[in-house]
């Protein structure tokens, strides 16, 4: 009987029940606590509404965080290509909407990656110098002026544009990670790049591809916000760095649960765990600082879940 329990808590079978568990556990607490303001059916669908947002991007930065990186310049990118995409969308409609924000995404992720590999110093160090340029990049583009997606050019503002263009998103990652060598490699990276380096695994290469990835992912991430917000504003004094953390939360779920074989599932379900605890906390009325203790708290227990399902990697 043990030894059958222990087979099954290494089965996705068992992963995908702890996640709808801890689902589950957070809507009755906060449904139990403010009965009248949470929970509801159409509270559910605002949530997901959200989540699904996050979980984009949470997608692209699985990439570089299971080879040990991380990423500053995520929320400056989401800004930057929104506006590139409000702009484009003016004079070529949707075409110039999509491939605006899709294509400053993915040149500013192949500019990251070139910068981090030649400069050889911590990914960290690398995305916050970025941030703070291509922020004001923003502000220069922008013109100082809040840029507004005009009405007829907001199919991805909600269902079903929204879950369309998420749904191929967590489908080409699907596709990634399942049928090319970028997870298996990007994996073996973040495991041991000296091991990795001696297996004849092109590391540079493969670090390249992760931060390009990532960004051409927050390039999608930037049609959904812009078009769920309608509007985007360029800000500076490192004002984009909280747009990183809650993807973040969401990959932290993925990559814990990749031993699992659910990486997308998890990144899913994650981000519709943490707008349920934010939007439970609103409901309660708890003063923002509460709320970012809590998010702190979830964000250091995600971290350490994460670290026991995946020994070895560092920040680099």
């Amino acid at each position: 009987m043990s030894k059958s329990l222990e087979k099954w808590k290494g089965t996705r079978t068992y992963g995908l029940c702890l996640l709808l568990a801890m689902l589950l556990f957070f809507y009755l607490v906060f449904k139990i606590l403010t009965p009248q303001n949470f929970g509801s059916p159409s509270n559910l669908y605002s949530y997901l509404q959200s989540s699904i947002i996050y979980s984009v991007g949470g997608c692209g930065f699985y990439f570089i965080v299971v080879m040990g990186l991380f990423d500053f310049a995520v929320g400056a990118n989401v800004v930057l290509s929104s506006i590139v995409g409000v702009i484009l969308s003016r004079q070529f409609g949707y075409a110039g909407f999509i491939l605006g924000c899709l294509g400053c995404g993915t040149l500013i992720g192949l500019l990251i990656g070139t910068i981090y590999n030649n400069l050889n110093v911590p990914s960290m160090i690398v995305t916050v110098g970025l941030m703070l340029i291509f922020e004001s990049v923003a502000v220069f583009v922008a013109g100082g002026v809040k840029q507004t997606l005009d009405e007829e050019l907001r199919f991805f503002s909600g269902a079903p544009g929204n879950i369309i263009l998420a749904g191929l998103a967590f489908l080409l990652m699907y596709f990634i990670l399942n049928y090319t060598k970028i997870g298996t490699y990007c994996n073996a990276i973040g495991s041991n790049e000296f091991t990795a380096k001696n297996m004849g695994i092109n590391v540079r290469k493969y670090k390249l591809l992760g931060f390009t990835l990532l960004h051409f992912f927050v390039g999608i991430m930037a049609i959904l916000t812009v078009s769920y917000g309608t509007t985007m504003t360029a800000l500076t004094g490192m004002s984009t760095m909280s747009r990183n953390f809650q993807p973040l939360m969401g990959t932290f779920f993925g990559v814990a649960f990749r031993k699992y074989n659910l990486p997308i599932t998890a990144i899913v379900i994650g981000e519709f765990i943490i707008s349920i605890i934010f939007n439970g906390f609103v409901a309660l009325g708890a003063p923002t600082t509460i709320q970012n203790v809590v998010t702190g708290a979830a964000l250091l227990i995600i971290v350490t879940l994460t670290a026991r399902g995946a020994k070895g990697s560092v920040v680099k």
